[in-house]
């Protein structure tokens, strides 16, 4: 059993240059963690806290009650999943699985053992007499994952393992992981700035962004309550409409639909309004205010269709995912929103107000 725990952790490079300013959570057994935000948020210099490869300028790493900060590397029981693999291009996978059991000084039975077990369950046993060189790149991943898992760690670390693989390589490694970690029942700290990643493989994510926790919610509620406007912008694909709105009295102005603002105790005089594409449908006979506007731009998605419409009367552009069944260029349409589906953000802080 382990319960990782990161108490107010700083770390400066300079005064100017401070990629991770004060950060605190828990990850208990069990719990997959995802740091998700884009370049440069301090995602990756938070895991090298945790691991020990930096030194914190302020805050405490803690392991079941133990300060750790003090602790060297090799020695804080955790294994590290690095983007490049980081194998030994003369050792077989078997060899390079093993390389810290050996470095241990495990029986060699022992080491067979373990390296067999993690061989099966990430499906590398016919490869394990190959050498790197020889193996593809979802298969050298899986090399990697495996010579983390042979180790027993309290905690794994994972640095964004799947960008260096094609699209297709990192769905079917992705559930690999996703099981294999369920069945290990340990804390996980994954480091991604890829979303999909973030959102089918954590029990938790942690949205960063200049060197903060934006949000640290499960995945859902990531999705579905966005804490302020970043978060609301990085989480979904298509991106969220978020749209400068004027303000009168209670009453918000999309075009010419009026949209309710009683619910706040002051109205600004201008707001900030999101909605999912995919929260934006056609409307039917049955709808009223609806909202009418011209399509100018048509993005094909497959199943569906990324419709850009300009609002009649306003400068305003909504997009919603609309059917691909249908042709939309150059058409006039009328559109509706789900109001339990809209966001509403200050426009100076970027918070949530809804």
């Amino acid at each position: 059993m382990a319960k990782l725990e990161l108490q107010n952790l700083q770390k400066k490079y300079r005064p100017d240059v401070i990629p991770v300013k004060d950060i605190s959570l828990e990850i208990n057994d069990g719990e997959f963690l995802t740091l998700l935000g884009p370049s440069g948020c301090g995602k990756s210099t938070l895991l090298r806290l945790i691991a020990g490869l930096e030194a914190p300028t302020k805050g405490r790493v803690i392991i079941d009650g133990e300060n750790i900060n003090k602790t060297a590397p090799g020695d804080r029981n955790m294994a590290m999943v690095f983007q490049s693999y980081a194998l030994y291009p003369h050792m077989t996978a078997a060899e390079n699985i093993g390389t810290a059991l050996k470095l241990r000084k495990m029986p060699k039975e022992e080491i067979d053992r373990r390296v067999n077990e993690a061989a099966h369950k990430l499906e590398l046993t016919s490869l394990l007499n190959r050498k790197p060189g020889q193996m593809s790149g979802g298969q050298r991943q899986r090399v990697a994952l495996a010579r983390a898992l042979v180790r027993n760690p309290e905690v794994f670390l994972l640095d964004e393992p799947l960008s260096n693989l094609d699209a297709l390589l990192r769905e079917q490694v992705r559930a690999q992981m996703k099981q294999l970690f369920k069945d290990q029942n340990k804390p996980v700290v994954y480091v991604t700035h890829d979303q999909t990643e973030a959102m089918t493989l954590s029990t938790k994510v942690a949205v960063l962004n200049q060197g903060l926790i934006q949000q640290l919610d499960p995945p859902s509620r990531i999705y579905s309550h966005p804490a302020n406007e970043f978060v609301a912008s990085f989480v979904g694909s298509p991106q969220m409409n978020l749209l400068t709105l004027k303000c009168e009295g209670n009453t918000a102005f999309l075009g010419k639909k009026q949209l309710d603002l009683s619910f706040l105790a002051s109205v600004p005089p201008r707001i900030v309004f999101g909605i999912r594409p995919e929260d934006v449908n056609l409307a039917t006979s049955e709808d009223n205010q609806t909202i009418m506007g011209q399509v100018y731009l048509v993005e094909q998605l497959g199943k569906d269709n990324l419709v850009s419409v300009k609002i009649n009367e306003s400068e305003i552009t909504i997009r919603a995912l609309l059917s691909s069944d249908r042709q939309w260029e150059d058409k006039n349409i009328s559109l509706v929103i789900q109001p339990n589906k809209i966001h509403w953000f200050d426009i100076d802080t970027g918070a949530r107000l809804n």
